[in-house]
C-alpha cells in the first residue's frame, strides 16, 4: 500500500491538535481562555487545580490515538487493529461535532460564538480530510 496523502495529513493535524492541548497544559489559564475551554477550566488552572491537567492529558492522550490510527490508515506505520472501524468513528465524530457546533452558535453555553464557529469550521475540515482519505484507502485496509 502506498502512502495517502490525505491521511497523513490528518495525522500531522491530529498531532498539531494534540500538542495546542499540551500547550493548555504548559502556559496555562492564558491558554484555556484563548483556546476557548471555557473560564471555568481557566480559573481552576489559574488556583493550581490538578482537574483540568488531567481533563486536558486525556484529551491529548485521544488526538494522539487518532494520529496513530491516521498514520495506520495512511500506510506509514504498520496496520492497528480494527483500522477501518476507529477510522471511520473518527471521521463522524469529527463530522458531528464540527455540524453540532453551529447549533450552539446564538446559544454558546459558556462560550462564545467565535469558538462555536472557528472550531466547528476546524471540525469539519479534520472530519472531510479523514472522510476523502478514508474513501482513498478502504478497499485496502
Amino acid at each position: 500500500m502506498s502512502t495517502n496523502v490525505l491521511l497523513s495529513f490528518a495525522a500531522v493535524l491530529n498531532a498539531i491538535v494534540a500538542l495546542l492541548h499540551i500547550g493548555c497544559i504548559y502556559y496555562g489559564a492564558t491558554w484555556y481562555r484563548f483556546m476557548g475551554a471555557g473560564e471555568g477550566m481557566a480559573t481552576l488552572a489559574e488556583r493550581g487545580s490538578i482537574q483540568p491537567t488531567i481533563i486536558t492529558s486525556f484529551i491529548v492522550l485521544v488526538f494522539l490515538i487518532w494520529t496513530a490510527y491516521a498514520l495506520s490508515g495512511a500506510g506509514i506505520i504498520s496496520q492497528l487493529p480494527l483500522l477501518k472501524w476507529v477510522l471511520s468513528a473518527i471521521t463522524v465524530i469529527y463530522l458531528l461535532r464540527g455540524v453540532a457546533g453551529f447549533f450552539f452558535y446564538s446559544n454558546p453555553l459558556g462560550r462564545t460564538p467565535e469558538f462555536w464557529l472557528w472550531s466547528s469550521a476546524i471540525c469539519l475540515t479534520l472530519g472531510l480530510v479523514h472522510l476523502f482519505g478514508l474513501k482513498q484507502v478502504w478497499a485496502q485496509i
